[in-house]
């Protein structure tokens, strides 16, 4: 695959997690979440069942590949998922977006650290803007003007904070190991074999609590609309983002294609004001431009440069 297809993979994949993001509230409001996400998983997997089966040529898996993918799964959906949910209930919006916008940074750091990904100035500058610029709009006056008309348990928000803040810290490590282990992944199995398997292990992490909860659940009281969205939201989340992710990793090194993880704030406020009706500010226009031109410099040709190697195998 040439890397303009490669880019396109990772910025479409990122482009549809912000997409389901911000289209996932009614489903949080119509299901609990550790039932939204048995279903989520499970739905998956039922439409990847022919993506387990093991290719006639792909080598029988070692023990570092097992325990990849489960880690894989461990951290990239079971663990950010929890992270992510209970570290927003804890602390605001504010502080949520801006210590996710350190996703990037966070990427670029592991990739140097396990892949021995050389990070040349200009990613370095590239991860610059995409944290500058989520954070910016994460800080922008309509976002405070926001949390401070909502009123949501102010007592209960204060004296968490430091605990909800931790959670959204080890989120942003989870989705960064997704990352630089994805990279791992991709020299070992195809993209279609990964999905499916790390899905699998999803679902088997996340099914005693989906159990819990839908034993007492009453499914009548969900709208067929509410149906069809979670199958959208499924799919989405445990087939197309995860399938253009790992296609993409296999081209690109993990420290330039976690740049692209910015596009998952960016889509979901294309998709707030276009399908929820909200507004953008010219701030949060402008935190979004210089967001962009992170990943425009990320993705331009490096001339009188060797393309980055492929991450080694098991050793």
């Amino acid at each position: 695959m040439n890397r303009i297809a490669a880019y396109a993979c990772l910025a479409l994949s990122m482009s549809l997690v912000g997409s389901y993001v911000a289209l996932s509230k009614p489903l949080v409001a119509a299901l609990p979440v550790f039932l939204l996400g048995w279903l989520r998983f499970g739905i998956g997997g039922l439409a990847m069942l022919h993506w387990l089966k093991k290719p006639s040529l792909e080598v029988a898996m070692s023990g570092q590949t097992r325990r990849l993918l489960f880690l894989e799964s461990f951290l990239g959906n079971f663990l950010f998922t929890i992270f992510m949910l209970f570290g927003v209930s804890m602390t605001s919006a504010v502080a949520a977006g801006v210590i996710m916008a350190s996703i990037p940074a966070a990427v670029a750091i592991l990739s140097w650290l396990f892949l021995r990904e050389r990070v040349s100035a200009r990613v370095w500058l590239a991860v610059a803007c995409a944290v500058i610029g989520v954070a910016l709009v994460s800080l922008s006056k309509q976002e405070h003007l926001a949390e401070t008309t909502k009123g949501l348990a102010p007592d209960f928000v204060s004296e968490n904070t430091w605990l909800g803040n931790l959670l959204l810290v080890g989120a942003v490590l989870c989705e960064a190991s997704y990352a630089v282990i994805g990279k791992k992944l991709t020299g070992m199995l195809s993209p279609k074999r990964i999905t499916a398997l790390i899905n699998l292990w999803g679902f088997a992490l996340i099914t005693p609590l989906g159990l819990w909860m839908a034993w007492s659940f009453d499914f009548g009281r969900v709208q067929p609309a509410s149906w069809l969205l979670l199958l959208f939201y499924s799919l989405a989340a445990s087939v197309w983002t995860v399938w253009l992710w790992m296609t993409g990793l296999k081209t690109i090194p993990a420290n330039q294609a976690g740049v692209f993880t910015v596009l998952l704030p960016v889509s979901a406020a294309a998709v707030g004001v276009v399908a929820l009706g909200e507004t953008v500010s010219r701030m949060q226009a402008g935190a979004f431009a210089i967001a962009l031109a992170g990943v425009v410099l990320a993705t331009l040709p490096e001339r009188g440069r060797k393309k980055p190697a492929l991450p080694a195998g098991p050793r």
